[in-house]
C-alpha cells in the first residue's frame, strides 16, 4: 500500500465521504500533539482551531491518553443503565463542582453537545409542563432537528433541512458592536435585555414559556459577549415570570474563556447548563448539569441512552479536570487571553479592516469589516485570510452570519512563542489580502 498524501486522500474522500459533510481543509492530519497538527505529508500546523474549542488541553495529552488506554484494557461498554461503572458518577460530581452556583445540582452524561441541549429542553419543559423556548438570534446549538429549529443562520446549518420543531421563538442578541436597537453601549443601559418583557407581550406568553436558552458567548455566532449586566437582567426578568435559564457552555465552557464555565464571569447562575466540546479531550461526551429539583423532576428513565457516560470518554474527561488542576491552565489561558487580545487591539489600530476585537478571555476574535463606518462585512476577505494562514501553518476558522469574523480557539497549552508566531502570520496576512 502506498504512502498516502493529503492530495490522494482527499480524491479518496470525494469518493466515498457524503458530499455534504465537509471538511475546511484538504490536508489530513497523521498526528497532533500540544497545539501543533502534523499532516500525512510531515507539514506541522499550528492549531488556533482547536477542533473546534474541543482540544483545551491540548492534542494527544499524555495524561488523556494514558486514562484512555487504561480503561480500554478494563472495558470499554455496558451501558450505564444496565450495569453502571465509577467513571460516570466521579465525573458528574466534578461538574458540579465546577458549573457556577451554590444550588444542589445533579448531571446527565450524553454523548455530542447537541444531545445535551436536546435534554435540557425535555428537562425543562417537563419540569416547568410548559412548551416553549426562547433562543436568540446568532445563537448555534448543534444540528439535530431541536438544534437545527434553535441556531439561527439558515445557510448551510438548517437550508432544506426543514420543516423544524415547533413552539420556539427568538428574540435579538446583546451584539453591542450591530446593536438591533442602534443604541451605544453602556448609554444604553442594557435595555436590550428588557425587551424580553415585551417579547412575551408580543410573541409568546410567559405563561407558555419553559425557558430561555442562550450560549454566554456566542460560538459559531461570532463571539459575541455581552455586557456583564445583561444576564443579570435576563435572570430577573426570568425568575419573576418562572422561566427557566439554559446556559450553553458547549464551546464557552472548559476554561475557554479563563473560567471553568464562562457564566462565572456574569455573577449568574443558570439553572441548567450544557458542557460538551474540550470536556473529554476530543472523546465524543457531553453533560446536561443542572438544579436538582430540576433535573431529578423527569420519571425514571425518561432520559438516557445507549451510550450515555462512555467509559473511555469519562475517564478521558477525569484526566482533564486534573490536567486543569495540576498544569493551572485557567491561568495559562488568561495569559494567553490577555497577550492575544491586546496583539489583535494594536493589528485594529494598523489595519482599518478590522471593524471589532472582542470576547472572553482566551476566547476572542476580530470581526473584518469592508468600511468602519458602514460595517460592512467582509466575508470574503475572512475567508482569503484563512486561506493565506493555512498556506503558512497556521489553521484558523472564520465565523458569524457572514463569516467575517477571525476566531482563536488555541488549546491553553499553546505556548506564548507558538502565540506569538500565529499572530504573526495573522498580521501578515491582513497586510496581504488590503494590498
Amino acid at each position: 500500500m502506498s504512502t498516502p498524501t493529503n492530495s490522494s486522500l482527499h480524491e479518496l474522500r470525494n469518493q466515498v465521504i457524503a458530499k455534504g459533510n465537509v471538511s475546511g481543509t484538504d490536508r489530513y492530519i497523521a498526528h497532533a500533539r500540544g497545539a501543533v497538527l502534523t499532516d500525512v505529508e510531515g507539514n506541522d500546523y499550528l492549531d488556533f482551531g482547536g477542533g473546534i474549542a474541543v482540544m483545551n488541553v491540548g492534542h494527544s495529552h499524555p495524561k488523556v491518553v494514558a486514562a484512555i488506554k487504561e480503561q480500554a484494557e478494563k472495558f470499554t461498554h455496558t451501558c450505564f443503565m444496565v450495569t453502571p461503572y465509577e467513571g460516570p458518577v466521579r465525573l458528574a460530581e466534578k461538574l458540579i463542582a465546577a458549573v457556577p452556583g451554590d444550588s444542589p445540582k445533579s448531571v446527565m452524561l450524553v454523548n455530542c453537545g447537541a444531545e445535551a441541549v436536546e435534554n435540557a429542553i425535555k428537562i425543562a419543559r417537563y419540569y416547568t409542563k410548559k412548551p416553549a423556548i426562547i433562543a436568540f438570534e446568532g445563537a448555534f446549538h448543534g444540528r439535530t432537528l431541536m438544534g437545527m429549529t434553535l441556531t439561527s443562520k439558515v445557510n448551510p446549518y438548517k437550508l432544506g433541512l426543514g420543516p423544524f420543531a415547533p413552539e420556539v421563538y427568538r428574540m435579538p442578541f446583546a451584539y453591542c458592536y450591530r446593536c438591533p436597537y442602534g443604541r451605544e453601549y453602556p448609554s444604553c443601559d442594557v435595555e436590550c435585555a428588557d425587551k424580553l418583557n415585551d417579547f412575551f407581550v408580543n410573541h409568546v406568553a410567559a405563561e407558555q414559556t419553559a425557558a430561555i436558552i442562550f450560549e454566554p458567548v456566542l460560538g459559531e455566532g461570532g463571539f459575541v459577549a455581552p455586557p456583564k449586566e445583561y444576564f443579570q437582567r435576563l435572570q430577573a426578568i426570568c425568575r419573576k415570570n418562572n422561566v427557566l435559564m439554559i446556559a450553553d457552555e458547549v464551546q464557552s465552557g472548559m476554561g475557554r474563556t479563563g473560567t471553568m464555565f464562562a457564566m462565572e464571569q456574569y455573577g449568574v447562575e443558570a439553572d441548567l447548563t450544557t458542557s460538551a466540546k474540550s470536556l473529554a479531550a476530543g472523546m465524543p461526551l457531553s453533560a446536561v448539569v443542572g438544579k436538582k429539583e430540576i433535573m431529578d423532576s423527569v420519571h425514571a428513565s425518561g432520559i438516557g441512552g445507549t451510550y450515555n457516560g462512555n467509559p473511555l470518554s469519562c475517564a478521558a474527561a477525569l484526566a482533564v479536570f486534573e490536567i486543569f488542576e495540576e498544569e493551572k491552565l485557567l491561568e495559562k489561558g488568561q495569559k494567553l487571553g490577555v497577550m492575544l487580545r491586546e496583539s489583535l487591539l494594536a493589528m485594529q489600530q494598523e489595519c482599518d479592516m478590522i471593524g471589532d476585537v472582542r470576547g472572553l478571555g482566551p476566547m476572542v476574535a476580530m470581526e473584518l469589516v469592508k468600511d468602519k463606518k458602514t460595517k460592512e462585512p467582509a466575508g470574503a476577505e475572512a475567508k482569503a485570510l484563512v486561506k493565506y494562514c493555512l498556506d503558512r501553518g497556521v489553521i484558523i476558522l472564520a465565523c458569524g452570519a457572514y463569516g467575517n469574523n477571525i476566531r482563536f480557539l488555541m488549546p491553553l497549552v499553546m505556548t506564548e512563542e507558538q502565540l506569538q508566531q500565529g499572530i504573526d502570520i495573522v498580521r501578515q496576512g491582513l497586510a496581504a489580502i488590503r494590498s
